[in-house]
């Protein structure tokens, strides 16, 4: 009896390991998480001796953000909504980060320390124009402030302490703008200027306190007036004319306006050219910005001004920073090779030069921003905040990189997925052998004292550094499971970055456009990216490369480039600046004897030009040309129509250049319904089997072709956003299409339905999400094809002896006999973006990745989206794994890929397989990056990377010696029992 206890305990702890599902030694070591804020367009700096140093800066992906000084590092972030971009941001009392978005529609206070919103106002302007926001520094109530808000015609005063609108002023005049708000020191009244029609000077006088309009005057300009304008002291200020090459000197006094034309052939020598205005604070100083140099002016007595200092060469000029009564300084920025100047001038003279040297891929300077802190020897130092033309954000003090973030990543376009290098075969020393049997022993024995709970702090510490650092999961050549690859993205500014998976890191990165800059491609812009060469058998020695495709210009006529890149180095191998426009770029399920993919890209009049051009990939073509088709939907014209190719060319005689023909067009009806989404399935899916058996020995073929393309419609009124049309106006009609013949293989329409519709197409099957009207709820549908046309191969005998037509040929041309099943469940959340999972062979289970409205992803179970689902399943439904039907799709915490982060403004999710057919690949983007690996049946076919062998080999041990125990106990028991 003790000896079978003993086993009992012994098998018991042998299977603990097993009992917990995640330790929390695992957590991050199959994921990773990178945050980003995007381009800068505001920084306003946080610099007193109490507190952290900060910088709070908005971007283009309107996104807040306070970054450490010292470290560059997010204090914290908020990301506003897609229709929210920031006008400008300030700060308030010491305390409060003001923000002004929306064209001047809303004005958010947030805590400067944690990011917190303390209110938010909503300022009812009927017609939101350029706005900005001013803070007055004199008039206070108590510990309050009042923040000045301009947009168009009207002023609204709003408390910095709790967002309440004390007065609002609008100036009811037709085509006015203000310009420019300012206070004189110790006064109660606001002077506000503004253009009338851009030929009139308008000057308002109000009362600070209650809004009450005082005086006002007008006065006819001697020029067209642009939007530029510059305050040099309390009542004067300067601006640009339309022309760009005047300046008009406006000064206010007592009442009246004066202004002066100044020509800028007068004051700078050799001007030409269009003249740009630097935005300044009063101090009888401003700058003027030239294509061949900087100008800095001050204004002396009455009409009379000077030309105090000139950079001969034009750069990117900073706002002015104040630094007394008496001083302003400018930071001027010059960017040559691989070097970036930074010139400090104050008010006028040059007071110090730094110079850094740069990554190549980094572009040049679009912004810069100064700020200034005290040395100990009490004289100015400076610090810029640098934005590159790659979107990455520098700080230079002291003639040195501060930290550097890459924040262009935050604007992804486009992925693809890239193979690392076969790893070398080659001796291993002797000293490494010991060092990592050392490691490994190491790693196990505190494995195992964790899964024993023995484990202390440090130790958990221990475990989560060896899992971050180990060698095998960041090496730069290829595993077994395919784990380890490449991703490569795009970005907005045309920058590619190759990724880990491992960590994340950045292997390498190449901007692109300034290689094409010229004359003959003035404003380059890349579109998309695909795989060029992706090698095996004979070419698995070439290295796999990427294409790039782009446009000169940002026309659809304007004539395209493409890139080849090398995967692995990032190495720019071919560039070719094309003689035709590029209208889209079709990847083909091709490729040459060099295991080059081959690509059709049509042109702006629908001819089709094949790349690589070679003998090889033209006979290659030319051989399978008649089984290509090409489809375009034209949402402008509410038009999808399909096309053949066909030998000939429209725009030229080249034999790699194909004419096409039209062969179908499906017209929906303009006063009925518009197209919303269109979605596929992905060229590259992997079926793995085309029959389905049911519970009752049936046997169902699903409808498997690449061929199909879902499109979703709805009705004219219900084309806005959610609530635009009453449920009885509003309607969703949701097709499949065969792209080679046009025919409408299934139509369902959804009465009090609208979008927006996102839709994913895997299989047989298509998933798609919109609003429902009439139950105030998102909903899901899924329909699943099935092939009817082999009714009579349901044996399940036939299948498996082979006596079936699957080898049998499919033609689109032949009408087929289908069937489909449809089911649509309520769904809890919006969706942003919509994928499914892919896997090595396509046996693994498929779930679907949801990216919902809080910017995180879900993985929900397609068992889930089963249209067979009823609501009391047979005994044999519920052993083929059919779930009990449901109104509303579940949504379990456990299922969200991302855990408990956000990927801030989601935009993209993308599934990829690994070698291991249980695992796939997530990868999803937005402002931020997170990837991770999932197994939606589970790590059926391999072991994980925590599986405690030592654990193992202990019980092993512990089991036989208990065995032998045991038999000798057993032995001596029987022997005694004998002896009786």
């Amino acid at each position: 009896m003790e000896a079978r206890f003993l086993l009992g305990f012994l098998l018991l702890l042998s299977l603990s390991s097993f009992a917990f599902a995640i330790y929390e030694d695992q957590v991050g070591l199959a994921d990773w998480h990178k945050r980003y804020i995007g381009k800068v367009k505001h920084a306003v700096f946080h610099t007193q001796k109490t507190g952290r140093r900060r910088v709070v800066v908005s971007t283009e992906e309107n996104a807040i953000a306070s970054l450490d000084l010292r470290t560059g590092d997010i204090l914290w972030r908020h990301v506003l909504g897609k229709n929210d971009a920031v006008d400008q941001i300030g700060l308030s009392l010491g305390k409060y980060v003001l923000t002004l978005s929306s064209q001047g529609s809303v004005l958010r206070a947030w805590n400067l320390p944690d990011g917190q919103m303390v209110w938010e106002t909503d300022l009812q302007i009927s017609n939101p124009s350029n706005s900005f926001l001013h803070v007055l520094g004199n008039v206070k109530s108590g510990r309050d402030s009042l923040s000045l808000v301009c947009n168009g015609g009207s002023i609204r005063a709003v408390s910095s302490i709790d967002g309440l609108v004390v007065w609002k002023k609008d100036l009811s005049i037709d085509g006015l703008k203000l310009k420019h708000v300012f206070q004189p020191p110790e006064s109660d009244t606001i002077y506000a200027i503004g253009f009338i029609d851009s030929s009139l000077i308008a000057l308002y006088h109000i009362n600070a306190k209650t809004g009450e309009l005082l005086k006002h005057a007008t006065q006819a300009s001697s020029v067209d007036l642009s939007s530029e304008i510059s305050a040099i002291s309390s009542d004067s200020l300067v601006a640009l004319d339309t022309s760009r090459s005047n300046l008009l000197l406006i000064k206010f006094m007592a009442g009246t306006i004066t202004n002066h034309k100044l020509p800028l052939s007068d004051i700078v020598q050799d001007f030409s050219g269009l003249a740009e205005l630097i935005p300044t604070k009063s101090n009888d100083i401003f700058v003027v910005k030239t294509p061949s140099n900087v100008a800095f002016i001050k204004v002396k007595g009455d009409n009379e001004i000077e030309l105090i200092g000139k950079a001969d060469e034009a750069g990117i000029v900073s706002d002015s920073l104040t630094l007394s009564e008496e001083e302003q300084a400018f930071a001027v920025v010059h960017h040559s090779n691989n070097a970036i100047s930074l010139q400090v001038r104050i008010n006028g003279r040059e007071a110090l030069t730094e110079g850094i040297k740069i990554e190549d891929h980094r572009g040049h300077v679009k912004r810069v921003f100064l700020n200034n802190y005290v040395r100990t020897d009490k004289s100015h130092g400076f610090r810029a905040l640098i934005v590159m033309e790659d979107e990455s954000l520098l700080l230079m003090q002291q003639g040195e990189v501060v930290w550097s973030r890459e924040d262009g990543l935050a604007s992804i376009s486009d992925a693809v997925v890239a193979e690392l290098p076969v790893e070398k075969e080659g001796g291993v020393s002797v000293v490494e052998v010991e060092h990592t049997l050392l490691e490994w022993l190491k790693g196990h024995m505190l494995k195992l004292k964790g899964t024993l709970m023995l484990s202390t702090p440090d130790d958990m510490a221990a475990i989560q550094a060896m899992h971050l650092k180990s060698t095998e999961r960041n090496k730069m050549t290829r595993d077994h499971n395919g784990f380890r690859k490449l991703i490569i993205v795009l970005t907005r500014s045309g920058k590619v970055y190759a990724l880990h998976t491992g960590d994340g890191r950045i292997v390498w990165a190449h901007l692109l456009t300034p290689l094409l800059q010229s004359e003959s491609c003035p404003s380059p812009s890349v579109l998309t990216l695909r795989n060029w060469r992706v090698p095996h058998r004979k070419a698995l020695q070439e290295n796999p490369s990427i294409l790039l495709v782009g446009r000169c210009g940002a026309g659809p006529e304007s004539h395209g480039f493409l890139f080849i890149v090398d995967s692995y180095s990032g190495k720019v191998l071919e560039t070719q600046i094309l003689d035709h426009s590029i209208a889209e770029v079709v990847p083909l399920p091709l490729a040459d004897s060099s295991e080059q993919k081959l690509h059709l890209v049509i042109d702006d009049k629908l001819n089709a030009h094949l790349y690589p051009r070679g003998s090889d990939a033209l006979e290659v073509f030319v051989r399978e040309m008649a089984n290509m088709y090409y489809y375009k939907v034209e949402n402008a014209k509410e038009v999808i129509k399909g096309y053949a190719f066909k030998k000939g060319c429209s725009t030229g005689s080249s034999a790699y250049c194909f004419g096409t023909r039209e062969l179908w067009s499906v017209v929906f009806p303009s006063d009925s319904e518009r197209i919303v989404a269109t979605a596929r399935r992905k060229i590259n899916e992997v079926v793995h089997t085309q029959a389905k058996i049911m519970t009752n020995q049936d046997v169902m073929y699903k409808y498997i072709t690449k061929n199909i393309l879902f499109v979703a419609t709805v009705s004219p009124k219900a084309a806005g956003g959610i609530g635009s049309a009453a449920p009885d106006d509003a309607w969703l009609v949701a097709y499949l299409i065969d792209t080679v013949t046009g025919r409408i293989l299934h139509r369902v329409t959804h009465q009090g339905a609208q979008g927006p519709v996102h839709a994913v197409v895997s299989e047989n099957w298509v998933v798609y999400h919109y609003f429902n009207l009439r139950a105030h709820r998102y909903e899901m549908t899924v329909i699943e094809i099935y092939d009817q046309s082999r009714a009579d191969n349901k044996d399940v005998m036939k299948l498996v002896l082979g006596k079936h037509n699957l080898t049998a040929p499919i033609t689109s041309y032949s009408r087929p006999e289908i069937a489909t099943k449809s089911q649509s469940y309520f769904f809890t959340h919006s969706v942003k973006a919509i994928a499914v999972t892919t896997t090595a062979r396509g046996i693994t289970s498929k779930q679907i990745l949801i990216g919902t409205i809080g910017d995180q992803v879900l993985a929900l179970d397609k068992r889930y989206l089963d249209p067979r689902r009823t609501a009391n399943p047979s005994q044999e439904e519920k052993e083929e794994g059919i779930i009990p039907l449901t109104d509303t799709l579940p949504i379990i915490p456990q299922s969200y890929v991302t855990h408990t982060r956000q990927v801030g403004d989601l935009r993209g999710i993308m599934s990829f397989p690994a070698n291991l057919e249980s695992t796939t690949h997530v990868f999803s983007y937005g402002i931020d990056l997170f990837y991770t690996r999932i197994a939606p049946s589970r790590t059926y076919d391999s072991l994980t990377d925590e599986f405690s062998y030592v654990l193992l080999l202990i019980t092993v041990v512990v089991l036989i010696v208990a065995i032998l125990v045991t038999w000798a106990m057993s032995q001596k028991k029987d022997l005694q029992e004998k002896w009786r």
